[in-house]
């Protein structure tokens, strides 16, 4: 049983990711798109992926009440990727982060995803600010976030991260009713 609410949009379902979810993480994480971009997290197994998730995932939403979310598709069911909003050591702010299985891409969903996890960011996370970051060969992530109001800041590095990233931001506001 999930204790975080599900966010849902015209097409998705966005839930906590939990270990039922091993097998999409395991998969994801093992695209040649992750591997490239957001990089090598040595999962091997579906077994790598449940101590991922309770390892790297759980522990945010149990601190924060937010991080990991696993997309499903509202027409079937499918889960497709991942998106959601986590505390990165070396960002001041909170992070827009998101991955799709390959067969998914280039249909909106991430930009749905992205606009729901805005309106929570904002609404109930009161947070007033989110960053993203992305590598500079990552242009389809870079024109995501452009379209989801991002604006580019600078270069950095994560600690502990060799590689330099470019650095989103996007102030948030209540939508005046």
């Amino acid at each position: 049983m999930n204790p975080y609410p599900a966010i849902e949009t015209e097409r998705l379902i966005l839930r906590a990711t939990a270990i039922e979810d091993a097998e999409l993480i395991y998969a994801l994480q093992n695209t040649e798109g992750w591997i490239k971009y957001i990089g090598d997290r040595g999962v091997r197994s579906v077994k790598d992926a449940e101590r991922y998730i309770a390892e790297r995932m759980m522990p945010q939403y149990m601190r924060l009440g937010f991080s990991n979310n696993t997309i499903f598709l509202k027409s079937d069911g499918s889960r497709i990727g991942v998106a959601g909003l986590y505390a990165r050591e070396g960002l001041d702010h909170v992070d827009l982060g998101f991955a799709l299985l390959p067969v998914f891409m280039r249909k909106g969903y991430i930009r749905e995803a992205g606009e729901a996890l805005l309106h929570a960011a904002t609404h109930v996370y009161q947070l007033k600010q989110v960053d993203a970051i992305t590598t500079e060969e990552n242009v389809a992530s870079q024109q995501v976030l452009r379209g989801l109001g991002f604006s580019f800041v600078k270069r950095t590095r994560l600690p502990d991260d060799p590689e330099e990233l470019l650095l989103f931001t996007r102030l948030l506001e209540k939508e005046h009713a």
